[in-house]
């Protein structure tokens, strides 16, 4: 074992670490070199040198570092990086937690916050660091992490970091099965309070022209936890700086972006005066000709359908409209043309529910067009899109709709 490169580094660290409670030039020089040559060690996916280098005390060793390096100084840059790579499961997360991780983290992101590099680096440990460990996130909140992510956001250049927006969407996701209730909910709505979703809406005004689009839009879904947050959004501008990404994207043949933008619509569109603010500036248009253009793509076509779905529910006239633009259309073409698609013949079937389930002159229309037969090839094909299926059929008025 001691004849590891990465533990040799290690052995190295701990000495210099050991020896000083201050770092003179010549020690960080050396440490930039050390942990240069750690990432290369443990950058790669088939090495196990990550592994070994937690279990032999690295994450202790190298928060302890951090803590000691002057602010500024680009080898926190290096430790940064170098800590992101070790943080890989729960026990290196438990250790970091341990070692007062999110507290180093924290007092160097705030103490960097005008270093780009630094805080790219710094919010990717935070994103790391809180995947699967509830426990870590809870730490970075009481350190008013939020705060400091406010902050950043609202002084920054839009869109230059991406781990910010990583960060965000992990410290929101409810994702370590050891706990029962996660605080994520109340998180979201901290983050809100403070106004976290109204600098997130102004990061998405630069559309396409900003790299970090689509991570500020996961984020912002993220945070958009319930009817009040997702008013707000609109109430801030949100529906139409997303309708325009979304008539960029098409432009632009991006389909991550559309994708993106439709899911988080959709989100929005649980409050049902959004649903009347996407419907008023053309959204339901704008969909069915992301439809066509798009129509190679089961995968755009069914975050299309989703939103379609969530405008018209209890919304009769929302699926007149939908009907109108040609969302009967779109439902028969894809599920024809893509019987392989799961989720997509599965959000087809819940759209045709909400189509027609307060609308009975839909409901013909589309039985003239043969729906019913796509219907049913898909709730047999489908084991997902069996009780969607069925639920069309039965608001189609059909009589066999369990058969």
């Amino acid at each position: 074992m001691k004849e590891n490169p990465a533990i040799q580094c290690l052995d190295r660290l701990k000495q210099l670490n050991d020896s000083n409670d201050r770092f003179c030039n010549e020690d960080l020089d050396e440490m930039q070199r050390l942990f240069d040559r750690l990432m290369e060690l443990c950058g790669t996916k088939e090495s196990e040198n990550a592994a070994i280098v937690t279990k032999n005390g690295g994450v202790e060793l190298v928060c302890s570092i951090c803590a000691k390096i002057p602010s500024g100084n680009q080898v926190i840059v290096s430790c940064l990086r170098t800590m992101a790579l070790l943080l890989n499961d729960i026990q290196s997360t438990e250790r970091f937690r341990a070692s007062d991780g999110p507290s180093v983290v924290v007092h160097i992101l705030s103490d960097g916050c005008k270093n780009l590099e630094i805080l790219n680096n710094g919010f990717a440990v935070v994103a790391v660091a809180s995947t699967g460990n509830e426990v870590v996130k809870q730490s970075f909140m009481e350190l008013k992490v939020d705060e400091l992510i406010l902050q950043v956001l609202s002084e920054q250049e839009k869109g230059n970091i991406q781990s910010l927006y990583d960060a965000i969407r992990v410290l929101l996701t409810s994702d370590d099965n050891r706990v029962v209730a996660s605080q994520v909910y109340g998180y979201a709505r901290r983050f809100a309070k403070i106004g976290i979703a109204r600098a997130l809406v102004d990061s998405l005004r630069a559309g396409l022209s900003s790299p970090g689009l689509v991570s500020a839009s996961i984020a912002l879904k993220a945070v958009a936890v319930n009817d009040e947050i997702c008013k707000s959004i609109a109430d801030g501008g949100g529906i139409g700086v997303l309708l325009k990404c979304l008539d960029d994207g098409c432009e632009q043949d991006n389909k991550t972006v559309v994708r993106t933008c439709c899911s988080l619509l959709s989100k929005l569109a649980g409050s049902d005066s959004n649903k009347s603010a996407i419907i008023e500036k053309g959204g339901m248009e704008r969909l069915i000709k992301l439809s066509t253009r798009f129509s190679d793509d089961p995968s755009v076509l069914q975050e299309v359908m989703s939103l379609i779905s969530v405008l018209c529910l209890r919304s009769p006239e929302n699926a007149a409209c939908a009907i109108e633009a040609g969302a009967g259309d779109l439902a028969i073409q894809a599920m024809e043309r893509f019987p392989a698609a799961q989720q997509m013949q599965r959000n087809s079937c819940l759209m045709i529910r909400n189509l027609v389930v307060r609308n009975p002159e839909n409901r013909t229309l589309l039985l003239n067009n043969g729906i019913d037969k796509f219907i049913r090839k898909a709730k047999e094909s489908h084991q997902s899109c069996k009780d969607a299926a069925t639920d069309a059929l039965r608001d189609l008025g059909l009589d066999d709709y369990n058969s």
